[in-house]
Order: structure tokens, then sequence, then C-alpha cells
């Protein structure tokens, strides 16, 4: 098990949620840390918080979904700190809808945040491991990258690919006998972050934070262990396990109930909303904080109540399967 004393560490997506719980969890070890994000100005605050927790930070305003920012990202890293020792990719954002409902410029950029932000962070990484002789890598994917669900289709294809991505590169360190280059995929649940106020939504509805609803400090503490004592895989939320488990043992009945446990969460119970386009294309002021304060709040009992007005309006059924349109 490491010491993270003067670990050199870049996390993306630090802005909030599990990127800056870590930031500031590794901060208080005395970690330097690298931090990125689009929202350069709560990069700023950030850098200043994690120096008062006792590490060494710098920001630089990062969107993973452009190469040449992240190869940026990279250079800059290492002009100032010498070294990597740990990269952490996990800025994502996520597209809520029936597939052909959301708009296709949509798709296309959650899958270059999500799975290309996270294909040109692994090159530059593995690239300084390789001349270092050694370094870790954390790909924050999802369970969505082990078992699908409906209405998340850009994003369930892009953690696939993570974790796909991450298997082969865990692959070639082994048959190169890279014994201190290592490659870790962290498979969160649903947390209570910041994520579900980003997303875009097309559903007609809502977006509602899945039950259930894990506390993200759970991942912020999974990230933070992995950097001290790298493994392979680590399902973060117990409900993961399962999901994942089913999946593989029995396809058939884990599709299923995947399927109407999201179409009830998300059609039948959640009232009507407006379109929104979220985050997947520039940041929002909103959600900057590690936790987006559901749990505890009378959050998902308020939601289940506003469920039951919704449905005393209008019929509990689903939509009729619209054709796609010009947008």
């Amino acid at each position: 098990m490491e010491h993270l004393q003067g670990k050199v560490i870049v996390i993306t997506g630090a802005s909030s949620g599990f990127g800056k719980g870590t930031a500031l969890a590794l901060a208080s070890e005395g970690a330097h840390l690298v931090l990125a994000a689009r929202r350069d100005q709560l990069l700023d605050d950030l850098a200043m918080e994690c120096k008062a927790a006792g590490g060494k930070a710098s920001a630089i305003a990062t969107d993973v979904s452009d190469r040449e920012e992240v190869l940026n990202l990279a250079r800059e890293a290492l002009a100032e700190m010498g070294r990597i020792d740990i990269w952490i990719n996990n800025a994502g954002v996520g597209a809520l809808g029936r597939f052909t409902e959301v708009p296709l410029d949509l798709h296309e950029q959650v899958v270059k945040t999500d799975l290309l932000g996270t294909i040109y962070g692994s090159y530059v990484a593995w690239e300084q491991f390789l001349k270092q002789g050694k370094g870790t890598l954390i790909n924050v994917a999802s369970e969505l990258g082990k078992h699908t669900v409906p209405y998340m289709s850009s994003y369930t294809a892009s953690k696939h690919g993570v974790v796909g991505l991450s298997q082969v590169l865990q692959q070639e360190a082994r048959e190169a006998k890279l014994d201190d280059v290592r490659v870790c995929i962290v498979m969160p649940t649903a947390h209570d972050t910041p994520f579900f106020d980003h997303e875009a939504n097309f559903t007609g509805h809502e977006v509602r934070a899945p039950e259930p609803l894990h506390d993200p400090q759970d991942v912020v503490d999974a990230l933070v262990a992995l950097c001290r004592n790298p493994k392979d895989h680590k399902i973060v939320g117990g409900d993961g396990v399962v999901k994942i488990a089913m999946k593989r043992l029995l396809p058939g009945a884990a599709e299923s109930m995947a399927t109407k446990q999201m179409h009830k969460t998300q059609f039948e119970d959640a009232p009507p909303a407006p379109t929104t386009r979220g985050a997947v294309e520039a940041p929002t002021p909103i959600g900057e904080d590690v936790s987006a304060g559901r749990l505890g709040s009378g959050y998902q009992k308020d939601q289940k109540q506003r469920a039951k007005r919704s449905q005393g309006k209008a019929p509990n059924k689903r939509p009729a399967m619209k054709p796609a349109r010009d947008r």
C-alpha cells in the first residue's frame, strides 16, 4: 500500500461530484493534484481548497472531448510536476431518452466526452507511464459498462467502451510484464452527484435518480483506495454487483427487469418536464458540489408524492413510440 504524500495525480471532471470529492480527499493526504474540467472558476476555487487541505494543486481548464486540450493537459502537468504518478479519467455526461428522440449531435457529444475523452486521457497517461516504467491509470466507467438499461444508449455504449479499453490495457501490461503499470476500472452504481442535474433529457418527464441512490463518498473512498493499492476492477454499490452478475448468469431476466424498472422510474413515475440539452455540450452553473443533496433531504419521498399527483392527471401508460424527426 502506497503513501500518497507528494504523488502527482491528474483528475478530469474535477469541478463536482466524484472528481471534486476525490481531489479534496487526496489533498488531505498531501498529494500534488492537477485538476481538469470545463468550469475554470470552480477549478480555481477547488485548487485553493486543496491547498488549504494540505495538498498542492493546479487548475487547467480542459474539455476532454477535445484531443488537443487533453494533450495540453498532459504537457502542462509534466511541465509543472515533472512526472505523472496517477491519472484518473472521471469526466462524463449523459443523455436520457428514446434513441431517436435524443438528437444525434448529443449522442455524438456523449461518446466524445465519455469514451473518446477516456481514450485521449489513457493514451497520454500510458505513454508517460511507459517512459517512467510505472504509473496507475484509473478509468471511471459505470455499472452500465457491464449491463444495460433502456433510454441511456450513448452513455451505455460509451461505458462499455471504457470497460473494454481498460481490459485491453490490462492485458497489454501483463503481456509486457509491466508489473508497476496498473489499470483500474471503477464501476459505480447510481450515486447522489450532480450528474442527474447535468444530464440532457428528452423523455418529456423530470430526470429521476434511480433507486437505490448511494452516497458519493463511497466512490471517493474507492478511488482513494485504488490510488494507494491498485486493483483491476471495483464495483461500487452492492446493487451493481447483483445486476452485473444477473446479466452474466440470467441475461433475459436481467434485461426484462432493468427495462421495466427504468421505464417505470423515468416515464410512469416521473412528473412531466420540458426537454433540456443539459451540460452535454457546454457547462452549466448548477451542480457545483460533491453531492446533489438528494439523500436525506426528503427528495425521494417528494418525488413519489409528485408522481402520484401527476398520475392523477394523466393515464399511466407508456407513450407510443414516435418516428425520428428533423431537429
